[in-house]
């Protein structure tokens, strides 16, 4: 129950600091080697589609970026649940696969709409330290996000 309740936290810590656009606070959840992407199967072409692929500085590059884009600002707000937690091949590593939605809502607190719905597939260190991101895939469902969403998911 302790290693499912670390997990949870740390993916909880990852949805809220980037709820809040806290992009450093994100970013020290990350291994120094974290890798992101942003993946989906495209049964039109039958294949895997990788929409964004980062090491953790490119994810800090990206992110010192965003306020000079001309980019949708209505807040998103992200929902997890916790499929898996499985051992990842190395004592320490975990890899945890959690269902995901993405929600906008409009400034002003207007009406709410689903943006994306889609998996997290990570992998996760646990250290004397705590647990860090290692590695995390975004595994969407949704293909069709709209203009001017720059943010990781």
């Amino acid at each position: 129950m302790e290693l499912e309740s670390t997990v949870r936290a740390l993916i909880a810590k990852t949805c809220l600091t980037l709820d809040a656009n806290d992009y450093p606070g994100y970013l020290a959840l990350c291994h120094e080697s974290f890798n992101y992407r942003i993946a989906a199967y495209s049964p039109e072409i039958r294949k895997d589609m990788l929409w964004l692929e980062k090491s953790k500085g490119d994810l800090k590059d990206l992110f010192n970026l965003l306020p000079k884009q001309n980019m949708d600002r209505t807040p998103l707000t992200r929902h997890f649940s916790i499929f898996t937690v499985e051992p990842a091949g190395r004592e320490d590593h975990v890899k945890v696969m959690s269902a995901l939605q993405v929600f906008r809502t409009e400034h002003q607190g207007g009406t709410t709409s689903l943006v994306a719905i889609g998996k997290y597939i990570d992998e996760i260190q646990l250290g004397s330290n705590g647990a860090v991101l290692v590695d995390r895939e975004v595994r969407l469902d949704t293909r069709m996000l709209g203009k001017g969403y720059h943010i990781p998911f």
